[in-house]
C-alpha cells in the first residue's frame, strides 16, 4: 500500500545577496577590499591564523574564500578586478618560519614581512577573564594606528601608506561613533626594527557609575535583592569590580553623541580597549615593485640594494608625500622610485668605469717608467 506524505513540500527560495559598495557614499572614496590566502601548505595553527585575519578585515573581504592547490596568483588577481579587491594578503610557510606578504593589485608593490612570533585569537581569549566578542562587532572596519613609523626612512613611510590604504579611510565629521567597535595598532620599535601587531575591542563605559548600575542598565533585568535588607543596599554595596576599572582622566572623553542606554551625550565616558587578537611581531625583509614580483626596491639582509635607498632619499625634493598619500599612487610613486634608484645606479656605475679607467692609465704610465729604467740600466 502507498504511503502518503504529511509533510508538505516547500519550494526553494533564492538566498537574498547583499551586495557590498564599492564607493564610500560619505567620501567618495574607493572601498579597499583585500583577499587573505595562503601560497604552499600551511600547518593548521597558520590555517587559523589565516581565518583570523579574515575575521580582522572584515566586512570588506573573502570570509570563505575557497582555495584549491592548483590555483595560482594569477587566478585570484583575474577575480580580483571584477570584484574590485585592492590588496592581497597571503601567508606563506618555510622550513625557518612564516612570512607574510601584503600586495596592492594589480601592479603592486609588495611589502614581505616575517613573522617572529604569534597568538591566536582563541588563545587570546583563553588568557581573559571575560572575553568580549560580541556578534556585531565585524560589521564595520577597524581603525588603523599607527606608532614609530616617523623616522624618516623611506621604506617605513611606504609601510605606512600601505596599512593605511588597506582600511577605509573616515571622515571625522560625519563618522557615527557607534561604528568606531575595533581598532588596529602598529607599533614599530627603530631597535629591534620589529613591528608589534594588535587587535582590539573598544568600548565605553559611563565615568562614576558602578559595576551593577550598568550592568541593571544594559541587561533590563531586575536583579536580586533577596539578601538584601532594603534597595539602598544594592545602590552602596555597589563598588568596583576591579581595580583594573578604576577611571582614568587621562582615558575619558565627552560623548558629542548617544551611544547606547547607558552612554550619554555631553557626559564623561571612560574609553576601555580589550585585545581581540590575532596577535603577530613582525619584521620588514623586503620591498618588490611588482605583485609579488619585480625589482628589489629595498632589502633588510642585502646591502647590495644601498643605492636604491639613495634613490628614497633623493626622491623628497621630487615628491611631495602628502599629495602621494592622498592621490593613492603608489604605481607612479614607486615608478618615479625606480627612475632616481636607475639613474643612480646608472651614476654609480659610470663612475666606476671612470675609475676603472684611471687606475688603468696610471698602471700603463707605471710600466713605461719601469722600460725607461731598464733600457737606462742596459745602456
Amino acid at each position: 500500500m502507498a504511503r502518503f506524505r504529511n509533510k508538505k513540500r516547500k519550494a526553494f527560495v533564492k538566498p537574498i545577496i547583499r551586495k557590498q559598495p564599492t564607493v564610500d557614499h560619505v567620501t567618495g572614496d574607493k572601498i579597499p577590499k583585500s583577499f587573505v590566502f595562503s601560497r604552499g601548505k600551511l600547518p593548521g595553527v597558520l590555517r587559523q591564523l589565516q581565518m583570523d585575519l579574515r575575521k580582522l578585515m572584515l566586512p570588506f573581504t573573502a570570509l570563505n574564500l575557497k582555495e584549491k592547490r592548483r590555483n595560482n596568483l594569477k587566478d585570484f588577481l583575474n577575480v580580483a578586478g571584477p570584484m574590485g579587491v585592492t590588496h592581497f594578503l597571503i601567508l606563506s610557510k618555510t622550513e625557518t618560519a612564516p612570512y607574510l606578504r601584503v600586495a596592492r593589485t594589480p601592479q603592486g608593490p609588495t611589502l614581505t614581512f616575517k613573522i617572529h612570533k604569534y597568538s591566536l585569537a582563541a588563545d587570546i581569549a583563553q588568557s581573559q577573564l571575560r572575553p568580549r566578542c560580541p556578534k556585531d562587532l565585524f560589521n564595520n572596519p577597524p581603525l588603523i594606528v599607527l606608532s614609530g613609523f616617523g623616522t624618516g626612512e623611506q621604506h617605513l613611510k611606504l609601510t605606512t601608506i600601505m596599512f593605511q590604504n588597506i582600511f577605509p579611510a573616515i571622515d571625522i565629521n560625519t563618522v557615527k561613533l557607534s561604528s568606531c567597535q575595533r581598532i588596529v595598532l602598529l607599533n614599530y620599535n627603530k631597535d629591534t626594527k620589529l613591528i608589534d601587531f594588535r587587535h582590539y575591542s573598544i568600548r565605553l563605559q559611563p565615568v562614576g557609575v558602578s559595576r551593577r548600575i550598568r550592568k541593571f542598565v544594559q541587561n533590563h533585568q531586575a536583579p536580586d535583592l533577596r539578601n538584601l535588607q532594603d534597595v539602598s543596599d544594592f545602590l552602596t554595596k555597589a563598588g568596583y569590580g576591579s581595580e583594573s576599572e578604576v577611571d582614568d582622566e587621562a582615558a575619558t572623553v565627552s560623548l558629542p553623541m548617544d551611544l547606547g542606554r547607558v552612554n550619554r551625550a555631553s557626559n564623561k565616558s571612560a574609553v576601555k580597549l580589550q585585545e581581540v587578537g590575532p596577535r603577530m611581531t613582525l619584521q620588514l625583509i623586503k620591498v618588490e615593485e611588482g605583485l609579488c614580483s619585480g625589482g628589489v626596491i629595498f632589502s633588510e639582509f642585502d646591502s647590495t640594494f644601498s643605492y636604491y635607498i639613495g634613490g628614497f632619499c633623493s626622491l623628497e625634493r621630487n615628491i611631495t608625500w602628502s599629495a602621494f598619500y592622498l592621490e593613492n599612487s603608489i604605481p607612479n610613486a614607486y615608478r618615479q622610485i625606480r627612475n632616481v634608484s636607475n639613474g643612480n645606479k646608472k651614476a654609480n656605475e659610470e663612475e666606476q668605469q671612470r675609475d676603472e679607467e684611471d687606475d688603468e692609465q696610471e698602471d700603463n704610465e707605471d710600466g713605461q717608467d719601469e722600460d725607461e729604467q731598464e733600457d737606462d740600466e742596459d745602456d
